[in-house]
C-alpha cells in the first residue's frame, strides 16, 4: 500500500498542504504519498471502531448515518489547509462523498482525492462484497463525472499497470477491474 501511494504521486501529483488517509484502508497509501511527494502527512480522522464496512449496509440511508457516526474530520489537521485524501476504492460513491463534505465543513480550501485501486468496473464473485454494475458509481461514470458527484476538487485512480506492476509477476485476480474473470460467472451483472 506504501508503494500504491507512491505511484499516486508520481501520477497525480498536486499543490497540497497536508496528505491524509481515510482510516484504516487508506492510511498507508496516505504515507507512501506524503513520503514521495514531500507533502506532510497528517491524521485527518478519527474513527468510531465499533461501526462495521460502511459500503456493505444494506441500504443508502444505513450506509450514509453509519458514516457520520464512523468518522469524524479533525479541523486543526485540514481547517484552511488543501487536503490530500487517500482511499483504497470507490464502490458507490457514499462514503467518499460524505468524508469530503465534513472536511470541507472542517474548513478544508480543497480535497484532491486519490484512489489506490482501479476504478471497480464489474461485480467480484470471490469474497469482495463488490455488489453488480448497476451499484457501482463507476462503472456507470466517467471520472469527471463521478469527481463532480463526490465534490472532489480533483481524482485520481491507481492505473491498472500500475497495478499489475506492483503486483511484481504474481497472479492477481483483477476481474473487478478488467472484467476478465478467472473462471465463468455466469451472467450474474
Amino acid at each position: 500500500r506504501l508503494r500504491a501511494g507512491r505511484l499516486l504521486a508520481q501520477d497525480y501529483p498536486v499543490e497540497a498542504d497536508v496528505v491524509i488517509g481515510v482510516p484504516d484502508s487508506g492510511v498507508d497509501a496516505a504515507l507512501g504519498y506524503a513520503q514521495e511527494s514531500g507533502i506532510p502527512y497528517g491524521v485527518g480522522f478519527i474513527k468510531n471502531r465499533y461501526i462495521a464496512r460502511t459500503f456493505i449496509q444494506p441500504t443508502q440511508s444505513q450506509r450514509e448515518n453509519s458514516v457520520k457516526i464512523k468518522l469524524n474530520a479533525l479541523r486543526e489537521t485540514v481547517s484552511g489547509k488543501r487536503v490530500v485524501m487517500l482511499d483504497d476504492s470507490i464502490v458507490r460513491g457514499t462514503t467518499i462523498a460524505n468524508l469530503i463534505r465534513m472536511l470541507k465543513e472542517a474548513g478544508a480550501r480543497e480535497v484532491h482525492v486519490r484512489i489506490s485501486s482501479p476504478p471497480f468496473l464489474y461485480p467480484c464473485y470471490f469474497g469482495t462484497d463488490v455488489p453488480s454494475n448497476s451499484q457501482l458509481i463507476a462503472a456507470n461514470h466517467s471520472e469527471e463525472a463521478i469527481r463532480e458527484m463526490i465534490g472532489a476538487d480533483s481524482l485520481g485512480y491507481m492505473r491498472l499497470e500500475d497495478l499489475e506492476k506492483m503486483a511484481d509477476g504474481l497472479s492477481l485476480c483483477k476481474a473487478c477491474f478488467d472484467g476478465v474473470y478467472p473462471m465463468d460467472c455466469g451472467s450474474r451483472k
